[in-house]
């Protein structure tokens, strides 16, 4: 099932299997395509469990890896540079380590100065353009971890130091990354949303039952930062990939509309 709404593609499918199967497959046509016409291409990752399918589906691909510039959007404050949990550790589990990538680029460990991290890694985006962010969202609508307290449609940096909303901080346990609310950091360093809406293109892989209220407030309400993620309606090139579980509010809504 396919429809748009404003500006963004949205696609709704039966399994997340085949959500992370069909989105993989997006990615890598705009990998090619950006390493044909340009000779590379940078792409950014997040790390959460929602992407597991797309990641894997990604690396099935024969891509020209040694071309990707790969970096991640968001890490905690607190949690050791060598932890398990961190998110750089995520994705080095789960991706950058089964490919041979031109190059990674994680945020710094923020155990002595998150500031100077965050400087850096903005230097770092300030001189490599995002071709493609590939992204979920949170329960409470944040994207990287632009939570609705903080979010900024406008704001000035590129990388912040954010304190994490309650709700953002409870999902981490639910997709069992910590076992207690009470091991989940306060404070994170997070790309911003100008950062993310910079990419020329957006794939955002969204399955879950966990994320269909978020969805549906994406989708139906106004373009605010009270829901960071209404924000991708209006990208020209973000594309949003639903399965029936993460849809179901949202579809319910328009079969009652057209009632």
């Amino acid at each position: 099932m396919n429809m748009k709404i404003d500006s963004l593609e949205v696609s709704v499918f039966e399994q997340r299997d085949e959500l992370g199967k069909l989105a993989a497959g997006r990615a890598a046509a705009v990998i090619e395509d950006t390493v044909e016409r340009k000779g590379h291409a940078a792409v950014m990752f997040a790390s959460a469990a929602s992407q597991i399918e797309f990641i894997r589906n990604l690396l099935k691909h024969q891509l020209p890896w040694r071309r990707i510039t790969a970096f991640h959007m968001d890490e905690y404050i607190g949690l050791s540079s060598g932890d398990p949990r961190s998110f750089g550790a995520f994705l080095r589990r789960e991706l950058f380590s089964l490919q041979s990538f031109g190059s990674v680029h994680y945020i710094a460990s923020l155990e002595s100065d998150p500031e100077q991290a965050c400087s850096d890694y903005e230097n770092l985006l300030l001189s490599q353009k995002l071709d493609l962010v590939c992204m979920g969202i949170g329960e409470n609508g944040h994207i990287a971890f632009n939570d609705p307290p903080e979010a900024r449609f406008d704001d000035p940096r590129l990388v912040r130091i954010v304190t994490l909303e309650e709700r953002c901080r409870m999902q981490q346990v639910h997709d069992g990354c910590f076992s207690d609310i009470l091991e989940v950091p306060r404070q994170a360093v997070t790309i911003t949303i100008p950062a993310l809406m910079s990419a020329d293109h957006i794939l955002c892989m969204v399955p879950g039952s966990a994320k269909a209220e978020a969805v549906f407030t994406m989708l139906t309400g106004p373009v605010e930062s009270s829901c960071p993620a209404s924000v991708l309606r209006t990208h020209p090139g973000a594309s949003l990939f639903l399965d029936l579980d993460s849809a179901e509010l949202f579809l319910k809504s328009r079969e009652t509309r057209d009632d």
